[in-house]
């Protein structure tokens, strides 16, 4: 060593006892950081993975890499370990250990084997694989902080998506597990409810995301972008987040389901109660009818129709959904029974007004000349012979069958006429004998 002359000025004894301490500290912290990445978790794990992918790649690359920096760290080590034994041979160092320390501190004076330079996928120095490369202890230093960062960042990149996913991933799928029990029970099933779909796609989409992230971790890392340190970056979670949502999606659908089973047979008894009052309602009607038919004459009664059928061929399906437990079936044909039992129970109704209107006009009639009879009552005038002629014209017609509506109207106006010119007609005194109405004595 020193036949081409050392590499600058000679260092004097204080420059090599300086640089020797610098040297020996980067050592140390060299030497921390290599144990440090050889006891990381995620390289354990990449060693005993069977890797695909991009990750595969790079981990076999890695291992080279790493294997390369023992070894400079080793001849880094071997030339610190001659520098200080020169450097210890006297006190006060001569001009030829200085010489010596000076090629051997600051030129390139560290040599590794080809054997080493040459592995397989390492990347070297200038991108070549000489039999040896010689280097400044300051280049190897450099060369080895540069193999550590790449080292590192595939090994805590591939190792934060394996703390991170699996764990996740595992966890939902019991999620789903239970999710696909309680579909069944409910009979969400594939092929039969598009929620059971959806959870066989989930449960194959969980599968083979959970198989791509142990064996290609470094597919599903996102680096950041500007970042020079090693591991910068986030574990890329799409995948699993957009499964997630589409299982919460599912377990609400389940859960409109659950309700439907637990309040279909309630639902079932009010729909047979709404259907059972608008038949009594259509009966009745129909009934009513007739009894307009035999009392009214002259009116025009609507025809009644009989209760829908299919309305009751809807409900036994229903039953039957319900009997086979065949919710997801049984909840849209409720919804829809249950609209249309309302709208039947309103068309039974507005048919029974329909029919019983004129009995209600009838009823009206009868009710307006009783009222009129005891008003003249109360004013003393209910013995006038014309009025009661006219009370007793209107009476026969309202409470004869059958009763023409229009002529017995217009004697309840003739009555409530002559009663309202009686009333308003001035009093004469009583001259031996009745008055009508108009102040005239009868003969």
């Amino acid at each position: 060593m020193g036949v081409t002359g050392p590499p600058g000025p000679v260092m004097d004894r204080d420059e090599v006892d300086r640089a020797l301490a610098r040297l020996g500290a980067e050592h140390e912290a060299i030497e921390t950081s290599l144990l440090a990445l050889q006891d990381h978790a995620g390289r354990r794990l990449l060693e005993g993975a069977r890797l695909t992918g991009v990750t595969k790649e790079r981990w076999t690359s890695a291992e080279a890499s790493i294997t390369l920096l023992w070894a400079y760290f080793d001849a880094y080590t071997d030339a610190l370990r001659s520098a200080r034994e020169i450097r210890s041979r006297r006190r006060w160092s001569s001009r030829e250990d200085l010489l010596e320390l000076t090629e051997l501190l600051r030129g390139e004076s560290v040599t590794v084997a080809g054997s080493a330079t040459a592995t397989a996928n390492a990347p070297t120095l200038l991108g070549t694989s000489k039999l040896s490369q010689s280097f400044s202890l300051t280049t190897l230093v450099d060369r080895m902080n540069e193999l550590y960062a790449s080292s590192l960042d595939m090994v805590v990149a591939a190792d934060a998506v394996w703390s991170a996913l699996p764990a996740r991933i595992d966890l939902l799928a019991a999620e789903l597990q239970r999710t696909r029990r309680l579909a069944h029970s409910v009979g969400v099933r594939p092929g039969e409810h598009p929620a059971g779909d959806d959870l066989e796609r989930i449960t194959h989409t969980l599968t083979r995301l959970r198989e791509e992230v142990v064996s290609d971790p470094l597919a599903y890392w996102v680096p950041t972008q500007g970042s020079s340190a090693p591991g910068g970056g986030r574990p890329d979670t799409t995948v699993y987040d957009r499964e997630a949502r589409a299982l919460e999606d599912v377990r609400r659908e389940i859960d409109a389901v659950l309700t439907v089973r637990q309040d279909a047979e309630q639902r079932l008894v009010k729909l047979r109660d709404v259907l059972s009052r608008a038949d009594r309602t259509l009966a009745e009607a129909r009934t009513a009818r007739g009894e307009v038919l035999a009392k009214i004459a002259a009116t025009e009664v609507p025809v009644v129709s009989g209760p829908p059928t299919a309305l009751q061929e809807q409900l036994a399906t229903a039953a039957e959904y319900r009997r086979h437990a065949q919710w997801h079936r049984l909840s849209p044909l409720l919804e829809s029974l249950e609209q249309k039992a309302e709208d039947e129970l309103l068309r039974a109704r507005e048919s029974l007004t329909a029919v019983t209107a004129p009995l209600a006009v009838r009823a009206e009639l009868r009710g307006r000349l009783d009222a009129y009879k005891a008003k003249v009552a109360r004013h003393g005038l209910a013995e006038d012979p014309f009025l009661i002629e006219r009370y007793d014209m209107a009476r026969r017609m309202l409470w004869s069958a059958p009763c023409d509506l229009r002529v017995a109207e217009q004697a309840v106006l003739r009555y409530q006429h002559a009663a309202a010119e009686l009333l308003s007609a001035p009093r004469v005194p009583d001259q031996g004998g009745p008055q009508d109405h108009r102040g005239e004595r009868e003969p």
